[in-house]
């Protein structure tokens, strides 16, 4: 006598292989709808634009001869600018991350009376590669430089290079 077909191996393994397929493709969904690439932009044209700025903003600071030099002790960044630029203005400092923009931060900066600025970030455990963008708070100039966190001793970022 013949078994039924539900206790035999070949309908049961000839069941299994699509039902491996549907598992992996809503699997693959998941992971696709989980987390978006912030990388990318809806409004390119508009950045390509906006990069022309950013060079203008590059140049002016090799003009005025702007240096920055940041420090990190004891979970405060400060930076000391030197330059032709206006003693006690406003500076943007911002760490942007290159993949994870949820990461960013950033704070807009006053000098103290001895033209330093000082800025304590609330993540204390900083460490990777990040763009660090410091530039004057109406956006006349830009210095940027990709940088490592945490900074050992000092790091110099020179405008134009």
């Amino acid at each position: 006598m013949q078994r039924p077909w539900f206790q035999q191996f070949w309908p049961w393994f000839l069941i299994i292989l699509p039902l491996c397929a549907v598992a992996a493709s809503l699997y693959t969904f998941y992971i696709a709808t989980k987390g978006a690439d912030s990388m990318v932009v809806d409004d390119y044209y508009k950045k390509g634009k906006a990069i022309n700025q950013d060079l203008s903003e590059l140049r002016k600071a090799v003009e005025l001869g702007l240096v920055a030099e940041l420090r990190y002790r004891d979970g405060e960044l400060t930076l000391r600018l030197e330059g032709e630029h206006n003693n006690g203005e406003a500076l943007r400092l911002r760490f942007i991350h290159p993949t994870q923009a949820e990461r960013d931060f950033g704070a807009l900066l006053t000098s103290d009376a001895h033209g330093v600025y000082r800025y304590r970030p609330e993540n204390q455990g900083l460490q990777g590669q990040w763009n660090a963008r410091i530039e004057a708070f109406d956006g006349r100039w830009r210095l940027q430089k990709r940088v490592t966190l945490p900074i050992p001793d000092r790091l110099v970022i020179r405008a134009g290079g």
